[in-house]
């Protein structure tokens, strides 16, 4: 066996209470030494459990069938994963392949440094030498991946490295032990778009500079773009098409493949039109020199998250806030709420000034929120009914429970959902379904402010468009103004009509999305839209050359 991965003819299926339910149905694939592989398709596809299946990461619950066989890229018999035993398992993982999961936080151990987690990997899979001198390997293999100062970051608690840097350790702890293989699954989903862009390098480096093949899995089609050499597409379970990434994207066979690439939102090809907002309209909400301070615990010093930010929202205005993660979005978001109380300056929300920490409630029933992750926004106790009709039950207490539960309906029906999912429980919809039930519930008091912060970033692109979509028929067709939060700079460019770009809790450039994302006149938001993997193979392998200049190819 030449590959370092072969699939055959794989099937998992999951034990349930109402019987089995398939997962993978008979997926074959292959992965040759120094090649990316992206395995890409909707949320419920079955790429994260085939990419579970060749490490043997598989629940109790899971029946797999077929061959995964791990090979070492020679002729060398390769071994069979579903019939490794527990003791092989975990001498394969690590030397012959070994997985980046989607969230390093979850992934590494809070309580142990990085530099020990990294050298008890070394040890336990018996690399010699003293604790000084494995220590050194750690130090070594951090700057390889580009962690700063890597003698001090050893020592650090994964709680004090930043995103970014935590998921380059855990690619470090992969390569220190010489694995062939990565698996890499969504890598990059919970970053922003700098930081992305970082670990795409890093991942080009793990090939050209260590030789190491990658299987990336990933429903973000920039990054497929940006990486891949081929693509495999999944959907409900089956490979529906496998091509060279050139040619999938130039002539795409599938009809779910070409519905997924038309779902992709294309930056610089799309724009929002401007609403009939006047500047003689008085601002929903208006900010000046507003400053937001952080108090330090235990005796450590506090930090300014926002530094006198100026902006308007004015009514039946999408204002995008767009930045790098702790730019101070979400806390701009949540100040504007009344959720977090400001430290300086004004903020006037409906010509009422915030000056307090106190959240009215008549306020509170004028401004809808939509939260990043619904899944943690939802009580899991209640239905998807209940729980979109709690602002009714609060704020309109004159209605009776018929009458609440008939607004609920209508409001589910309003986001596209069937009246059949009223009852159902969140754990029960998709991504997708519960963003929309959280934007109903948004809606429910019909409130002339929408604050939506990141409401598409964790959901698949074909997901995503819907979403989107539907925001932007709702907000046309109810006139709300929203403070639309994201870091996807293609998202805003198709939702926003003005935008506030956020730079370490100042304002790096604002005004209409055309002039501040179509023609940007500052160096940050030029290195923003830089850094953003666009779905065109050609373009973006331009792009990746002139990405060190900051500046976008065209």
């Amino acid at each position: 066996m030449t590959d370092l991965l072969r699939i055959e003819d794989l099937h998992v299926t999951f034990a349930t209470d109402a019987g089995a339910a398939p997962a993978v149905k008979g997926v074959s694939l292959s992965v040759a030494p120094g090649e990316v592989l992206a395995l890409v398709g909707e949320s419920g596809s079955g790429k994260t459990v085939t990419a579970k299946s060749v490490l043997g990461l598989l629940p109790a619950t899971a029946t797999a069938r077929g061959r995964v066989l791990l090979g070492d890229g020679t002729a060398d018999p390769a071994e069979d994963v579903l019939t490794a035993s527990p003791a092989r398992l975990r001498a394969l993982r690590g030397t012959h392949v070994a997985m980046v999961f989607q969230e390093p936080s979850t992934a590494l151990n809070p309580v142990f440094t990085i530099g020990w987690q990294l050298t008890e990997g070394l040890r336990a899979h018996g690399h010699g030498g003293t604790k000084a001198e494995r220590r050194a390997v750690a130090v070594e293999w951090l700057d390889k991946v580009g962690i700063p100062d890597p003698a001090t970051r050893v020592s650090h608690y994964p709680h004090q490295l930043s995103g970014g840097q935590k998921q380059r350790a855990v690619i470090a702890m992969a390569l220190a032990l010489g694995t062939r293989l990565i698996v890499a699954d969504e890598p990059t989903t919970a970053l922003d778009v700098t930081v992305q862009a970082e670990i795409l390098e890093l991942l080009h480096r793990c090939r050209t500079d260590f030789g190491t093949a990658v299987l990336l899995i990933t429903h973000n089609m920039g990054v497929v773009a940006d990486l891949a050499d081929r693509v495999a597409v999944m959907s409900e379970g089956e490979i529906v098409e496998q091509a060279l990434v050139r040619e999938l994207f130039a002539a795409p066979v599938h009809p779910y493949t070409r519905e997924l690439l038309a779902a992709v939102p294309v930056f610089g090809e799309q724009g929002r039109t401007q609403t009939s907002a006047t500047d003689e309209a008085q601002p929903v909400v208006r900010a000046a020199g507003l400053l937001v301070d952080y108090p330090g615990r235990l005796g450590r010093k506090g930090f300014r998250a926002v530094d006198g930010v100026d902006f308007e929202i004015r009514p039946g205005e999408v204002l995008g806030l767009v930045g790098e993660s702790g730019s101070g979005k979400t806390t701009i978001g949540r100040v504007v709420a009344g959720l977090t109380p400001a430290s300086g300056g004004e903020l006037t929300v409906f010509g009422e000034p915030l000056t307090t920490r106190r959240r009215t409630r008549g306020r509170a029933g004028h401004i809808g929120y939509v939260f990043q992750d619904p899944a943690a926004s939802f009580n899991p106790l209640l239905t998807i009914a209940d729980s979109v009709a709690e602002p009714l039950t609060v704020h309109r207490r004159e209605l009776g429970a018929a009458a609440i539960r008939a607004e609920a309906e209508a409001l589910l029906k309003s986001v596209h959902l069937p009246r059949s999912y009223a009852d159902r429980y969140p754990h029960e919809l998709s991504g997708g379904q519960r963003q929309r039930a959280a934007l109903a519930r948004a809606l429910a008091l019909r409130p002339p402010l929408i604050i939506a912060d990141e409401p598409t970033s964790a959901l698949d692109v074909s997901v995503q468009a819907k979403v989107l979509d539907l925001f932007t028929e709702l907000q046309r067709e109810l006139g709300f103004a929203a403070l639309f939060i994201s870091h996807d700079l293609a998202v805003v460019e198709q939702v926003a009509d003005r935008v506030v770009v956020l730079h370490r809790g100042r304002i790096a450039a604002s005004g209409s999305t055309a002039q501040v994302l179509g023609n940007p006149q500052d160096d940050y938001t030029r290195r923003l839209i830089a850094s953003l993997p666009v779905a065109d193979p050609i373009r973006q392998g331009r792009r990746r050359l002139t990405l060190g200049e900051g500046v976008a190819s065209t």
